[in-house]
């Protein structure tokens, strides 16, 4: 029997639906946080990757709107239909965001969150969003929507209660992963950076390389490929199997396991990308440039990125690390707009340095336990969205009963 439903509108169940500044304070190296619709993803605020503005600028802002704890954003300029819960009180402005502010007298502030981030709620606003050079999502859309949602509270608390034991599970993950990606990327540091490797005790060094090793680019060690897209008004190109990585499918996790958009096999048969095997390293050439993932499963890839394959002796998980330094490196020092996009030739400028293939053999046999154990926790994870997804619309449809 289904749950007892009915039909409501946002400022019917809460206190504030309403957006970020509309100003453009000067961002800083450090300050209070300025979130934007590019720092929402997954699910999650990324804080630790954001923007700041002073105080002062801050103060002006949250004149608007300050974000609280249970407050959920929705990217509605740009980027649109990224949503977050705000997980505690925490000081930040935002732009580019709508904030909705839930009464939890009328209903359960996590239940509201899955309501918001549920298919039908979310379909309905990519729908409608303007189609402008910059995408956008007014106001007045968001407050005039009429939605169904479960009247009983003690139901709500269930269903957010079942749905956030998966985010919990999945959030449980992504710190683990982090942490042996950590531990992989200090190994590297020390063997090939801080050159404190096995035996270096009884290497000489010569011009700030150990014997044996040779000074190279990173175009000088891989293969550097290319990739297209089809014609986005081909709907026969869209929608199949097939997983189409692009700069917004980076993640700060070591694998790309899932993209927003997929190509059939006619699509992939009409664009200027291959078919990329699993563990081929993406790098970003344009938009959020130099991030670097290594792909979970065989994907297409668009024109703003590069796919890195590894010539021998190295493999692709010593360069994976390798360039994760390299690049950092190379962005730390960059001038101007050296760094604005990537192009084959960039490649030319990143110095790498290629040990003796008797170390980098013995790099390659105690990096792949890490590397499997975050290939087993990304696979864990993408199995929970897949259930998480399933399940979530059936338990908002009131089609599950708790």
């Amino acid at each position: 029997m289904s749950a007892d439903t009915t039909k409501v509108t946002l400022p019917d169940i809460c206190d504030l639906v309403t957006d970020g500044t509309h100003d453009s304070p000067k961002l800083q190296s450090s300050g209070i946080p300025f979130i934007k619709g590019k720092h929402i993803s997954s699910g999650r605020i990324d804080f630790a990757n954001c923007d700041y503005i002073t105080e002062q600028d801050h103060r002006r802002c949250i004149r608007r709107v300050r974000p609280q704890a249970n407050d959920v954003l929705f990217s509605n300029i740009g980027s649109v239909g990224d949503a977050a819960r705000v997980p505690y009180d925490i000081e930040f402005s935002i732009k580019n965001v709508a904030l909705f502010r839930p009464n939890p007298e009328k209903i359960n502030p996590l239940y509201f969150y899955y309501l918001v981030i549920s298919p039908y709620f979310r379909g309905h606003f990519l729908n409608v969003r303007s189609g402008a050079a910059q995408p956008f999502i007014s106001l007045e859309n968001f407050r005039s929507l009429r939605f169904t949602y479960i009247r009983d509270k003690t139901a709500q608390q269930r269903i957010g209660n079942i749905l956030s034991a998966y985010d919990d599970l999945i959030e449980n993950n992504r710190r683990r992963i982090q942490l042996l990606k950590q531990a992989a990327r200090l190994l590297y540091k020390e063997w090939f950076v801080h050159l404190r490797f096995p035996g270096h005790e009884h290497v000489k060094v010569k011009n700030g390389v150990p014997e044996g090793w040779e000074k190279k680019t990173a175009f000088d060690v891989m293969q550097v490929l290319s990739g297209g897209t089809p014609k986005t008004a081909r709907a026969e190109y869209w929608n199949g199997s097939i997983p189409f990585f692009t700069p917004k499918d980076t993640t700060k996790q070591v694998y790309s396991y899932t993209t927003e958009k997929t190509l059939t096999e006619n699509g992939l048969n009409n664009c200027n990308s291959k078919l990329y095997p699993k563990d081929t390293i993406f790098i970003t050439a344009r938009g959020t440039v130099g991030n670097i993932n290594l792909a979970q499963t065989t994907m297409a890839m668009n024109q703003s990125c590069y796919a890195l394959v590894a010539k021998p002796p190295l493999d692709q998980h010593f360069l994976y690390f390798a360039l994760i330094e390299g690049v950092e490196q190379f962005r730390s020092r960059a001038v101007g707009a050296v760094f604005d996009a990537i192009i084959i030739d960039t490649f030319k400028l990143i110095p790498f340095v290629v040990p003796s293939e008797k170390l980098i053999k013995a790099f390659t046999e105690n990096a792949p336990p890490i590397i499997r154990q975050i290939d087993i926790l990304t696979t864990q994870n993408r199995k929970l969205f897949e259930a998480k997804d399933i399940l979530l619309p059936r338990l908002m449809n009131g089609d599950i009963t708790v």
